[in-house]
Formats: C-alpha cells, structure tokens, sequence
C-alpha cells in the first residue's frame, strides 16, 4: 500500500525506548513493527546498539530508536551501552519509558525516572508485562508511578501478546508533530543486514548458552558472497577466553552446528533466500574492556 506524506495529517518522529534489561524494549518494537527486526533473548543487556526501527502507516512515520538497558556498567562496553541510551533522551521528540510491572520498584527504576527528570523531552510511561498480573495491581502501579514523575502518559500493555498495543500508537502518533517520510515506507530498520545477520548469530548463541558467557561475545560478519543458488556467510564468533570457546563450540562442534542452523533459518528468511552459513570462534582476551576491539566490532566511536 502507498503512503503519502503530502497530506496535513502526516505525522513523523523520532521516539526513544529506554528501560531497565529485560522490560521488554525490543519485544514490543517487534510487535509494533509486526516483523520480528530486533534478537530477542530471557537474559539482561541482550541489546548492545542504539538501533533505529521504521514503522510508517497512513497517519504517519514513527522512527523508534532501541535503547541497551540503564544498568550500572561493569566494563567499557556497558560504559557505552548505557551512554548510548542515556545520550537518546535529548536526540527525540518523545521517550518511551518501558517497566517490567511484574517487577519489583527498584533503585534502577528510580536512577532512570531522575534521569528523565532531567530533560525537557515528553515521556509516556509504558508498563509491560500486564498479562502476568490482576487488574488491581496494574491500577496500583498506574497511581504510585503517576506520583513519581510528569509523564504525558501511562499506558499498560502486554509486548508479548500485543495486548493494548494500539492505544500506545495512538498517544504516540497524537504526540509527535506532522512532518515528512524520513525513509522509504517498506524499510523497517536504517541497519545494513550484515548487522542483522551478526544479531541474529548472537541471538542463537544467548538462548543455547548460560552464565557469563552469553554477555562476554560478539559476532561480526567478516564475508557475504552471493552464489547463483545461494548466499555464503562467514561469520565470526568472538570470546574472551578459551574456555568460553570450548562451551561454544561444544562437544564434537555440536553446540556451534546447532548456533548456525538455527541462525541460518533467520537469516534465509531475512534474505529470501538459501543461506550457507560458516561460523567461526575466536579468543579476544577481554575484548569487552580494550576501546580497539569495541570499535572493531562496532560498539564505540571513543578514542
């Protein structure tokens, strides 16, 4: 279907989505977008980029930027995780806070409302995970956070089920201003897909891995040829230490066979096309804290 822009009643703007790890950014951009865009994962910190995500319809063109998760950082990496989203709340016409409400109120939740409290942007308060609770508590929630803080709005919703999904693009369309169409209507990301073939790797590797391993890799596509029949990926699977390449390549290859089959059902899906994907597994000794490999792997622009 067309979209126009010429018309009064289109709207555009640029909407942050910040939370703490695990409220579920990236699982309701995935349902308001209707294509799974962004790698979804049960473990914190699964979104490292600040990543733009499109989604235009007749009313307008809402270009929502995925946050990481406010986290108290351990290394350079979640230095850069965390200034990246803490950076966006001045980039927007309007943020979207997301909470986990089947959550306990912590001081993480408390870090971020101060934060908010500190610039002039528009905030809608959007509290997840509604299909978990009773309707009381939901309203209980609704009231104590309306005491913290002036949000524009609060709106309950399930990202998981899309259950109140459309009342959020509701306040969301009737809050940002009418303007043009940034990007063309049937793009959904301003990412190249080598880095959506690299996150969908990664994705892989958080769901079939534990402990600290899931958090101490990166993933870069080093070539994509494309064949007559097929497109050849080579990828490379980076670790910090050689144990971690051990669990990851498993037992016989086992584990970095599963990885890339489950990956490479993704990324023939992402492509429209057949896929023969080479994975590879590299030791980087603490890569996550040296500035030259976050900017390899491209986490960092800092010096």
């Amino acid at each position: 279907m067309k979209f126009t822009n010429q018309s009064a009643g289109f709207h555009s703007g640029f909407v942050s989505v910040i939370g703490r790890p695990n409220a579920g950014k990236s699982t309701l951009l995935n349902q308001l977008l209707g294509q799974k865009v962004l790698i979804m994962s049960d473990k914190p910190q699964t979104t490292r980029n600040k990543i733009q995500c499109i989604l235009t319809e007749e009313r307008g063109q809402v270009i929502f930027l995925d946050t990481p998760g406010i986290h108290k950082p351990k290394h350079k990496l979640g230095e850069f995780m965390v200034d990246s989203a803490m950076n966006s709340l001045r980039e927007v016409d309007l943020v979207l806070y997301m909470v986990d409400a089947s959550a306990e109120f912590g001081g993480g939740e408390e870090y971020i409302i101060n934060a908010l409290k500190q610039v002039k942007t528009p905030c809608i308060l959007v509290l997840n995970k509604i299909d978990l609770l009773k309707k009381e508590h939901v309203l209980k929630l609704i009231e104590d956070y309306s005491k913290l803080a002036d949000f524009l709005a609060i709106v309950p919703l399930s990202a998981k089920t899309g259950e109140n999904k459309e009342e959020l693009l509701k306040v969301i369309f009737n809050q940002i201003p009418a303007g043009p169409m940034y990007y063309p209507e049937d793009e959904v990301t301003d990412q190249p897909e080598r880095f959506i073939m690299a996150e969908l790797v990664r994705e892989k590797v958080l769901q079939l891995t534990r402990d600290e391993v899931p958090h101490s890799i990166a993933v870069v596509v080093e070539s994509v040829e494309e064949k007559r029949t097929l497109v050849k990926v080579r990828a490379l699977i980076i670790v910090e230490r050689d144990s971690q390449k051990g669990i990851i390549i498993g037992e016989g290859g086992k584990l970095l066979k599963e990885i890339g089959s489950l990956a490479r059902h993704d990324i023939e899906t992402l492509l429209g096309s057949k896929v023969f994907l080479e994975l590879f597994v590299k030791v980087k000794k603490d890569w996550r804290n040296k500035a030259e490999n976050l900017r390899e792997f491209g986490y960092s622009d800092r010096k």
